[in-house]
């Protein structure tokens, strides 16, 4: 059986993906700082490194042996890394190539790499597929487009790399985050009865966090060559964020109040995945709906505590807290 190495597989999209391996009989690797606690069942195919993926020597430990990499591990979304451009630059850019380097050498066979749908920047056109010019607007997505450079300079043969660009990911998570714009409304709409939108025309791709986890399981079940060297957009719904904010608000039996507020950020993402559809026969099976339904149902088990102001769901105030360098 593969075995198979997950960066960042602590985290929101990790450890669900990370579950989902085991369950299938994979033998799973996770490298992680931890910093949100161990979301993960105990399993015999499991083997945990909590440390840092910057720390050379733990990150060739923790690869050895296997023959696939998923590398998730960053710091994630623009407001976290301008909290800390440095810290995000070391961990996001500048661990990377050694990352690649020490797989590649270690005889990892598959590569697969998550960058964003962000690295696009603002398009005038409708639907922005894999062909069209990047043009990161931040640190985060420049970071991003830089290591998707530096990863294609590794591809051969014998090293297949895939590059995913996943857009927002929503839903669902046991290391849940309420910083991603469908679960920040859901919360407040749960929580508070009212929700506020500012701006509310920026377009938002949006994908469920189960589908993102099916792409990864796809990439890595699929014949290198019809993945090596390629790029895939993965998301499903393009929609405005009040559009979010309407979907939400039905998904109440009570009144939810909607107010909108003025924004200087009016950056609006929108990305065509019709290239995984179309070459891998990749189906979306759920949607937006699913994921507010998903929380809704989370928060009626109980699963969450003090979801407005615990830092274990804001990457920024958890980092902020423990003062991450």
């Amino acid at each position: 059986m593969r075995k198979i190495l997950v960066t960042g597989g602590l985290g929101y999209v990790g450890c669900v993906l990370v579950e989902e391996l085991l369950k299938q009989g994979y033998f799973v690797n996770v490298i992680d700082l931890g910093i949100y606690g161990i979301n993960l069942n105990k399993n015999k195919n499991l083997k945990l490194f909590i440390g840092d993926i910057r720390d050379q020597k733990l990150f060739q430990e923790s690869v050895k042996g296997c023959d696939t990499v998923i590398h998730l591990a960053c710091i994630s979304n623009d407001p976290s890394f301008d909290l800390n451009p440095e810290l995000g630059k070391s961990i996001n850019l500048d661990a990377f190539r050694p990352i690649v380097e020490i797989s590649k050498k270690e005889g990892v066979s598959r590569f697969v790499y998550a960058s964003s749908s962000s690295v696009y920047g603002i398009k005038d056109e409708e639907n922005v597929d894999e062909t069209f010019s990047l043009e990161p607007l931040t640190d985060y997505s420049k970071y991003k487009a830089e290591c998707e450079k530096i990863l294609k300079e590794y591809q051969s043969p014998n090293f297949t790399t895939t590059i995913l660009r996943p857009a927002t990911v929503c839903g669902y998570s046991p290391r849940q985050r309420f910083d991603l714009v469908v679960n920040i409304l859901t919360n407040l709409a749960y929580n508070r009865g009212s929700i506020s939108v500012f701006g509310g025309t920026q377009l938002r791709p949006n994908i469920h966090i189960k589908d993102m986890v099916n792409a990864y399981l796809q990439i890595i079940q699929t014949s290198e060559h019809k993945i090596n060297g390629q790029t895939f957009n993965v998301g499903f719904q393009n929609m405005p964020v009040l559009e979010i904010a309407n979907l939400v608000k039905n998904s109440f039996k009570r009144n939810i109040n909607i107010s909108i507020e003025e924004t200087d950020d009016n950056r609006s993402y929108h990305i065509s995945s019709k290239k995984i559809e179309n070459q891998l026969n990749f189906k979306i099976k759920y949607t937006v709906d699913d994921a507010i339904k998903d929380i809704i149902e989370s928060f009626e088990k109980k699963k969450f505590k003090n979801s407005l102001e615990n830092e274990n769901y804001f990457n920024i105030k958890k980092m902020n807290s423990i003062n991450l360098k």
